[in-house]
């Protein structure tokens, strides 16, 4: 069970959150208090620990119709990039951990998942069609490094010659393009990279494991050289504090080479809400009511609205004003693009080790 209140001595060092209030799904809420009698201790950092979970699927399935494939892979849970924003966090509930510094700092990591990717791409039944990686968290996030599973899922994808759709803040991207630059070529990969600000001390505060921004245009333009079509993500816009930076960020994402670009507004559901209203108190006070006020005009009043179609644009006058101006900067810096349509045609399961070869495949 997480602890609602953080000891004095932990020093939360490039954390979003600021609270570790256990999930819904928990009966008791455990809270710490001074009684008088506690040992003094040094302070000391907050650490970030990962455990490894034997994954028993890969694919996972949705019905969305805001999303642009059925099926997705996540090769971690949760995400060290600390984003006070993302709508992932409420996810760590299910796993018994808070939604948010558990979300940031008690990782899993699924190793093994290509093995039980490569079994499920095998069955007979299988119809391929796109998968999406990096809509829950971050497939290339910090420690990605020692544990390669977004790797491992790549190899996978790239042996079925699979089409896979990447999104992503995380400059690790680069070391794949050994798969994903001849993927690219043949139509089965797209990378989308995900925009926030493009003052770094606000990226910092906002985001603050994240890379900086001129990092990750500097990724896009890496990308783009290698044949990877990059989409710009603009997301989340967070209106009253980033929103007045949407054709800036679209200006420098083409200047980079983005292709296309997209935008969602900012979300907030569940324990994002009281997560990221902490947030602004601390970090933006001045202007924490205008921008939640803002926030609920576009979500009918509420913190959120989790409908279909409402849910990543909004509604109302400053919704449609955003959608208005978003599509006058992408006509403008030729952002236009359409989306990658990614080949299903060339899907084949490799041979494996004594598989009896076909006809053709002898000759």
């Amino acid at each position: 069970m997480a602890d609602a209140t953080i000891p004095a001595n932990l020093r939360l060092r490039a954390r979003g959150a600021g609270s570790n209030a256990s999930g819904r799904f928990e009966r008791e809420l455990r809270e710490r208090f001074e009684d008088g009698w506690d040992i003094p201790e040094d302070a000391r950092p907050l650490t970030t620990h990962v455990r490894l979970e034997s994954p028993r699927s890969a694919l996972v399935y949705n019905q969305s119709p805001d999303l642009y494939f059925d099926r997705s892979i996540n090769p971690y849970r949760g995400c060290e990039h600390g984003c006070i924003y993302c709508f992932a966090r409420p996810t760590h509930a299910y796993l018994g951990l808070s939604p948010g510094l558990d979300f940031e700092t008690q990782l899993i990591a699924r190793p093994g998942i290509g093995a039980v990717l490569d079994r499920e791409l095998r069955r007979r039944a299988y119809a391929p069609a796109p998968i999406g990686i990096g809509t829950n968290t971050d497939p290339y996030q910090p420690c990605e490094v020692r544990y390669r599973v977004m790797r491992e899922v790549l190899e996978v994808l790239a042996a079925f010659r699979h089409p896979v759709g990447i999104t992503t803040k995380g400059t690790l991207v680069e070391r794949d393009l050994d798969l994903l630059a001849p993927m690219a070529a043949q139509g089965l990969a797209g990378v989308g990279v995900s925009l926030t600000t493009l003052d770094p001390a606000l990226s910092r505060r906002l985001e603050p494991r994240a890379p900086a921004p001129a990092r990750r245009l500097e990724t896009i333009r890496r990308l783009t050289q290698a044949g990877v079509p990059v989409r710009a993500m603009i997301a989340p816009v967070v209106p009253g504090l980033t929103d007045h930076e949407l054709e800036s960020l679209l200006a420098a994402a083409a200047e980079a080479g983005a292709r296309n670009a997209s935008y969602i507004a900012l979300r907030l559901p569940r324990e994002v809400a009281g997560l990221f209203r902490d947030w602004l108190e601390v970090h933006e006070p001045g202007k924490a009511a205008h921008v939640m006020g803002r926030v609920r005009e576009m979500h009918g009043g509420q913190d959120y609205d989790p409908q279909f179609g409402a849910r990543m644009k909004g509604r109302g006058i400053w919704a449609d004003l955003l959608a208005r101006r978003f599509a006058a900067a992408i006509r403008r810096l030729g952002l236009t693009a359409p989306r990658a349509t990614l080949r299903c045609d060339l899907f084949r399961p490799p041979a494996r080790p004594g598989d009896q070869l076909g006809l053709f495949d002898a000759l």
